[in-house]
């Protein structure tokens, strides 16, 4: 499946009333949630792709995605629909919002953050890597969630 197709079946799947798809073929494993904020898209080669949802006040909803073949015009819609700063993964790992299992996270959606404040930590290779801001300003949005995998370059947080 292209990517183009997945993000027509994004778009596809947001116009019905459906509160959950799973599809999985072609060595492609596509699951869409209209109960979480992001919505993650995994395929071969562990590559994920995060499309953040609309939250309108009608309950939610997928919202569309700019259709591009190219990855940096997508990154630009992505950055354009966020509207803030957004602080992307430099390496491919695990994401914790914590510093352990039973500590508060670093941050949360609201939270005010200095440039160089630690967000999250991402292990690789049984190393933790703190994730610091980049950027002064407030959490608007937290595309991931504890425990999940990132990619390189996968947005993690929006700063406004």
């Amino acid at each position: 499946m292209e990517f183009e197709q997945i993000l027509k079946l994004i778009d596809h799947v947001s116009a019905s009333h459906l509160e959950s798809f799973c599809y999985e073929g072609d060595g492609i494993k596509l699951s869409l949630n209209n109960k979480i904020a992001p919505v993650i898209v995994a395929g071969m080669q562990g590559q994920t792709v995060a499309a953040p949802v609309n939250k309108t006040a009608s309950g939610g909803g997928f919202s569309s995605v700019e259709k591009s073949t190219d990855s940096n015009d997508h990154e630009e819609a992505f950055q354009a629909e966020s509207n803030g700063n957004i602080v992307k993964s430099p390496l491919v790992g695990t994401f914790y919002a914590a510093p352990s299992e039973d500590a508060d996270p670093f941050v949360k959606i609201g939270d005010k953050v200095k440039k160089g404040q630690v967000l999250a930590i991402v292990e690789a290779m049984k190393l933790m890597n703190d994730i610091e801001s980049d950027f002064d300003g407030e959490i608007a949005e937290i595309y991931v969630e504890n425990g999940q995998p990132v990619e390189y370059g996968q947005p993690l947080f929006c700063i406004r």
